[in-house]
């Protein structure tokens, strides 16, 4: 393989922190913020030309939507830090069967959710409470999903690997078709064609599928710099490659699933108060993706950078990649927080025309906003515990935030206290707090290095 001018792999382990982290962040903030635009104009042209109980269909069908996806991602989030590991130690020869294995098991788990979606989404449905006002476009949404779920899934493993290896330019460039794509169909398919919610679905799959396939000549015109060599032999289980995989894709799956479970349980709460209350989540959850997406792309520069770090000993840069993690994250959530208080109800009114809706918007910024700090936390904490490959801690923090603190918050602020839709909202939010303050204090205790000195040796 190419150790020099290589196109894809950089390498992290020298050079300025802060330069490195800026250059390798902002294209993945900038792929985030595409990607969640396309979302809000989904959400948008949905809740127009459909109305609020299409947007509350768009939310419900998302929901095990996202199930399915954090299942993928925490497959790919540990194929991204034993990447990102073999390149740090210098053992780049098995790059190849950690992609091959990486590709296989994440292309028959595409197949087995697409099955599950398809089958029983009714079933789903019906038991996170879904109003009968939106049940049957939540149930197209889901149906059109479920059978793009092949292209997500690959998507989102291509770029896991492309984030190990230090490359954030060129998963942009897809994002981008997809982004362009996703706008001129959903005008096409719920605007002029009159295809509803299952018009907006099917234009999200399409813009993934284009994208993902381009990305997939990309790397077979490039796969030297890649790693992976694509010949048939080369797409099935190593045994080494997938017990490593496992090892840190199960808790890291887990961990994705049970934060996502939690959000059903609360959705299924704001359900139980009407279609209107489900609309106003569901357009508060897509706005709120801006900031937290944007910024969960400088997460994804840290897990890849202190991955690196982390298997070269190289301590003191692992500590700068998350210090400067959260002054950019708090920063960008500190002008966001300003901006989303200010224009709350002109933002929520880009998506629907309903007084309703509109009006409780300022029920839930008014409790979402004190969730942002945790966050800011968060994008250093969990991109460390990521990136040294503590997957066990990560899923006791998701089990903590999702089956604890935000199921138990939200019940009690909304149920037990009284105070209803904005409880709710309130606990959902304060849920966060259950990993960005006990992943902090990891950090600062040190107790991540004594990780390395188990698998590498002695500390440097």
């Amino acid at each position: 393989m190419k150790e020099n001018n290589n196109k894809i792999i950089n390498d992290f382990t020298k050079g300025n922190v802060f330069t490195q982290i800026v250059r390798f962040a902002v294209p993945f903030m900038a792929s985030n913020m595409l990607q969640v635009l396309y979302s809000l104009v989904d959400m948008a042209i949905v809740g127009k030309h459909v109305g609020s109980d299409g947007l509350a269909a768009v939310s419900n069908g998302g929901q095990p939507m996202n199930f399915f996806i954090m299942l993928s991602v925490g497959l790919c989030t540990s194929g991204q830090v034993n990447i990102s590991h073999i390149i740090g130690s210098g053992k780049r020869e098995k790059l190849n069967s950690m992609i091959g294995t990486m590709f296989t098991v994440l292309a028959s788990l595409a197949v087995f959710m697409t099955f599950i979606g398809i089958v029983f989404r009714k079933s789903i449905l019906r038991l996170i409470n879904v109003q009968p006002e939106s049940f049957d476009m939540a149930a197209a949404y889901m149906l059109v999903s479920c059978i793009g779920i092949i292209f997500t899934f690959g998507y989102n493993m291509i770029s896991a690997v492309f984030r190990g290896m230090g490359d954030s330019k060129h998963p942009f460039i897809f994002i981008i078709i997809a982004s362009i794509l996703n706008v001129i169909l959903d005008i096409t398919f719920v605007i002029y064609m009159d295809m509803g919610t299952a018009g907006a679905a099917l234009a999200t799959i399409i813009g993934q599928a284009v994208s993902c396939i381009c990305a997939v000549c990309f790397l077979l015109r490039n796969k030297e710099d890649f790693g992976f060599d694509f010949k048939l032999e080369s797409f099935r289980i190593h045994k080494e490659s997938f017990s490593s995989l496992i090892k840190l894709g199960i808790p890291f799956a887990l961990q994705g699933c049970a934060i996502n479970i939690s959000m059903m349980f609360v959705g299924a709460l704001v359900n139980s108060t009407g279609y209107q209350a489900s609309a106003t989540f569901g357009v508060g959850i897509r706005v709120d993706d801006f900031i937290n997406k944007v910024t969960q792309g400088v997460s994804f520069a840290v897990s890849s950078m202190v991955g690196q770090n982390f298997a070269a000993g190289n301590f003191k840069r692992v500590k700068k990649v998350v210090f400067y993690s959260w002054i950019i994250s708090i920063c960008c959530y500190a002008v966001y927080v300003i901006v989303y208080f200010t224009n709350r109800e002109a933002l929520f009114s880009l998506f629907t025309d309903d007084a309703t809706v509109i009006k409780l918007s300022g029920v839930y910024v008014s409790a979402i906003i004190w969730n942002y700090p945790a966050m800011a936390l968060m994008r250093g904490s969990n991109g460390l515990i990521q990136g040294t490959g503590n997957a066990r801690l990560g899923l006791i923090f998701a089990l903590l935030d999702g089956f604890v603190f935000r199921i138990a918050f939200s019940y009690l602020f909304g149920i037990v206290f009284g105070l209803g839709l904005f409880g709710f909202f309130l606990g959902y939010g304060l849920a966060t707090y259950g990993t960005a303050i006990p992943g902090t204090i990891y950090f600062f205790s040190g107790a991540w290095k004594k990780k390395w000195q188990c698998v590498y040796g002695n500390a440097k």
